[in-house]
Formats: structure tokens, C-alpha cells, sequence
């Protein structure tokens, strides 16, 4: 079996969970080459602790170390993780998808090296399907999505409107509208809404809306898309990991999706 050399850019919640599941050998045709974190010292320390030797280096040395680089940072740093691995050519698989939208040269980049973005499920369901029916035409593409208050905290929309998720204290709709502009406002809540995008109709044709409610627990998305080969209804409540605006599934689609890499039966499109 090829085996595949991983980078992990970040070591929050996924980064630990995958960099445990590489380094044990519980995906096979997969090994953990480096990390990356913003404290390195930290990283180190963890890594150690949970009897992991790959070394930890800094993002533009990736391509000396790995065939595939995984994102699990904050999107703002998305190009620095993305550009030196596209350039040599090599491929990037990008949670942070929303952070792609209104960077295009990091496409342009892949597509001028020969190199590939990667945008696995996530936190969302369906994702094979709609990208089959985009193969024909869809009409229109709605999402709903319902946090707990909490996991909307930070939010830049947030701010610029002066919500205070402190003082919610029934299901409120705090935003209604594109894919595109639901990315800008919640760079790290909405990834599901960017990556819908991307396998459908775009994200200025792609429609959301955000609720904050606080009888929820889970992190719910529904999606309705119509389509001339199908009509798609589908719903999701991801259960939180320790990080309230990541969902335990996020984790374990990335595992999903490298799992795929070399294996000798591939399920999905």
C-alpha cells in the first residue's frame, strides 16, 4: 500500500484527535511526518506526553516533510499553510473552507502547480449528493442552522452588530443570507454553509440562516435543495466537541476522508 506522509497544521481538538489516530496506526496507508502549532513549545510538550515523535515545524517546511497537509487552525492563516504545500505541487485539506471564499488565489495557486484542495464533509451530510446533482442543474440551495448561543461567541458579525449571545435568552435569527457573507461574519462557525457552496450552486446562490438558540445543545443543520434530478432534504445535530464551535464529527470526516486515501475500497464520491 502507498503510504501517505501527513502534516497537521494546528493541534486544538482535531489536530490532537487526528495526530493520535495517525500515530497509532489506525489509518492504514498513513503517516504522521510533522505538525505545526502557533506555540511550538506547547506542541512539543503534548506530543511527547502522548508518545508522538514527529517533529514540530514551521508551516513553509511542510512540503520537505509531507505529501498532504491537514488545516486545523484558524482560518486567518489558512495561506500560510495552504501556499508552500501548493506550490511544491502537493495537496492541502482545508477545514476552514469558508477562509477560501474570498482568497481565490489559493485555487489559482493549486491549479498553476498542479497541486489540490481537498474539502472533506465536515460537519454536514449530503455533501456527495448535491455535488452529484450539480452535475445537472440545481434551482435553489437553503440551509438552517441552530447553535447554542455559545458556539456563536466571537463571531465578527457579532461585534459589528453589537449581539451579545450573554443575553439570549430565546431562539433568535441573527443572520439571513449568503454563503459568502455568512463566511465573513462567522469565519469559524459556518465552514458547513462554504463548503454546501462548493459543491452546489456557489456561494452567492447559496442562502443561510443562523439561529441562536438556547434549547438546543447540538450544533443543527437542515438543508433543502432543489434540483432537476432531485429534491434533498437533510438534517444534522452534531454533537459539540470540547471546542463548542466544532462538532465531535468534524474530527472523524477528516479521519473518513484520509482513510480513503490509499484504501482498496473507496465508498462515496
Amino acid at each position: 500500500m502507498t503510504t501517505t506522509r501527513i502534516a497537521i497544521a494546528g493541534l486544538g481538538a482535531i489536530g490532537k484527535a487526528l495526530a493520535t489516530r495517525i500515530a497509532a496506526g489506525s489509518i492504514p496507508g498513513t503517516t504522521l511526518a510533522c505538525v505545526a502549532a502557533r506555540d511550538a513549545a506547547k506542541a512539543r510538550a503534548w506530543l511527547d506526553e502522548a508518545g508522538i515523535g514527529a517533529p514540530v515545524v514551521a508551516l513553509d517546511a511542510f512540503p520537505d516533510h509531507a505529501d498532504l497537509a491537514v488545516e486545523c487552525a484558524p482560518a486567518a492563516i489558512i495561506e500560510e499553510i495552504c501556499a508552500p504545500m501548493l506550490k511544491a505541487g502537493k495537496k492541502v485539506m482545508v477545514l476552514s473552507c469558508g477562509a477560501l471564499l474570498p482568497r481565490p488565489q489559493i485555487l489559482e495557486l493549486a491549479k498553476a502547480h498542479g497541486g489540490q484542495i481537498i474539502v472533506p464533509t465536515g460537519a454536514l451530510l449530503g455533501l456527495d449528493a448535491v455535488t452529484a446533482a450539480a452535475e445537472g442543474t440545481i434551482n435553489s440551495v437553503r440551509m438552517t442552522t441552530r447553535k447554542p448561543p455559545r458556539g456563536l461567541v466571537g463571531a465578527p458579525y457579532l461585534a459589528e452588530k453589537g449581539l451579545d449571545m450573554d443575553k439570549i435568552t430565546e431562539p433568535t435569527l441573527i443572520f439571513s443570507g449568503t454563503a459568502r457573507e455568512a463566511a465573513r461574519g462567522f469565519p469559524a462557525n459556518v465552514n458547513v454553509a462554504a463548503a454546501l457552496s462548493l459543491a452546489g450552486i456557489g456561494p452567492d446562490r447559496t442562502t443561510i440562516d443562523i439561529w441562536a438558540d438556547p434549547g438546543v445543545t447540538r450544533n443543527c443543520h437542515s438543508i433543502e435543495v432543489d434540483a432537476d434530478s432531485a429534491k434533498l432534504t437533510l438534517a444534522i445535530e452534531n454533537i459539540p466537541s470540547e471546542n463548542p464551535k466544532t462538532g465531535r464529527i468534524t474530527a472523524l470526516s477528516v479521519i473518513a476522508a484520509l482513510r480513503k486515501l490509499n484504501a482498496p475500497l473507496r465508498v462515496g464520491t
